[in-house]
Formats: C-alpha cells, sequence, structure tokens
C-alpha cells in the first residue's frame, strides 16, 4: 500500500471511530441520562481506551452535544420514515401510532431524546442544549408538514401542541411502574390526537 493510499485510509477510519463514539453516546444519554454518560464509560463501550478522547473531542460538553444532535436526529428520521412508509393524508396519524406504541415506550435507549432527556436540558452547556433545540424544531416541523392546513395559520401551534401532547404522554407512560396505567396514558392521548369520525 503507498503512502498516498494509507492517508486516504486513515481520515475514514478516525470518522468511522468517530460515529462509533457518537452512536455509543446517544445511546448511552437516552439510557443513563446525561450525568450518568461518562467519557470513561462511553469509550469503554465503543470499544475503544479512555485516552482517546481527546483525538476526537475537545470536551465531554463536545461529545454530548454531538451524542444529543444523533438523538434527536434518530427520532426524526425515525418518524420521517413512518410518514413516508404510510397511505396518504394517514402521514401524521401513522406517526403519532409509532410515537405512543407500546414498543416505542419500552426503547428508552433508541427511542425519543427528548423523552429521555428533557428534564435534564435546562442543565446543561448551551451547545448541549442548542444541539436539542434543532432537532426539537424538526421534529415540530414534521409534524406541521402532515397537518391538512400546513403553511396556513394556526398550523405551526397545532403541530406544537400534537408534539407538546404526544411527548407528555410517552413521559408518562414510561415513568409509572403500572402497564396498565401506562396503556391509558398512551391510547388517551392517541384518541385525542387521532380522533376518529
Amino acid at each position: 500500500m503507498s503512502s498516498a493510499t494509507s492517508r486516504q485510509l486513515a481520515p475514514s477510519r478516525k470518522e468511522a471511530t468517530h460515529e462509533r463514539i457518537v452512536e455509543t453516546a446517544a445511546r448511552a444519554i437516552r439510557r443513563s441520562g446525561y450525568r450518568g454518560a461518562g467519557v470513561a464509560d462511553i469509550m469503554k463501550e465503543a470499544g475503544l481506551t479512555h485516552g482517546g478522547f481527546y483525538a476526537h473531542f475537545d470536551s465531554r460538553e463536545g461529545m454530548l452535544a454531538e451524542a444529543a444532535d444523533r438523538a434527536g436526529a434518530d427520532t426524526v428520521a425515525f418518524l420521517a420514515g413512518v410518514a413516508a412508509a404510510a397511505p396518504p393524508k394517514q402521514e401524521l396519524d401513522a406517526m403519532l401510532r409509532a410515537y405512543l406504541s407500546k414498543e416505542h415506550v419500552e426503547s428508552v435507549e433508541t427511542g425519543c431524546a427528548v423523552a429521555a432527556l428533557g428534564s435534564e436540558m435546562p442543565r446543561q452547556a448551551p451547545k448541549v442544549r442548542r444541539a436539542a433545540t434543532h432537532r426539537i424544531k424538526e421534529m415540530i416541523d414534521l409534524v406541521a408538514r402532515q397537518l391538512p392546513d400546513w403553511g396556513r395559520p394556526g398550523a405551526h401551534e397545532r403541530a406544537l401542541v400534537t408534539v407538546a401532547t404526544a411527548l407528555g404522554a410517552l413521559i408518562l407512560a414510561r415513568a409509572v411502574d403500572d402497564p396498565k396505567l401506562s396503556d391509558a396514558v398512551r391510547r388517551a392521548a392517541l384518541n385525542h390526537l387521532t380522533p376518529r369520525d
């Protein structure tokens, strides 16, 4: 292998390692919260040594900001995929049913980052909050685009209420230790957000 070829491989190997750390951190923050996501544990879970951390990030906050961004992007991508697979005019209904599904309630580590981390956000560094805010806005915009009155007055406010209601229901459904109550919270929110004619 020529030295030119090895120089070309090195950046992509570093990028792949960086990607692995961010993906691991995105799961870790959803599973354990920001305070529970230590650098040493994340690096170990990613199969790397703690010493290699600073080759990828300038600080723990830098890693957490990228993890918050990735976790939020995962949520937006999940919902966008559900919308894309739904029949026309049923996108929002499909998104809400997936978001408030029992499977999503049980998938804290890979599910909605806002539901897993929202109450911790006010205590995070500005760059972490900025990353999370960006993804929350994307989620609201995605919901707004599914509304029949998208682009008209009031649609954005309806999207805000829809996201806030679904998010609150997911948080409550995850918080309680009573499966019947958890299911009742999910069903009540779905009945409110997706009324049947």
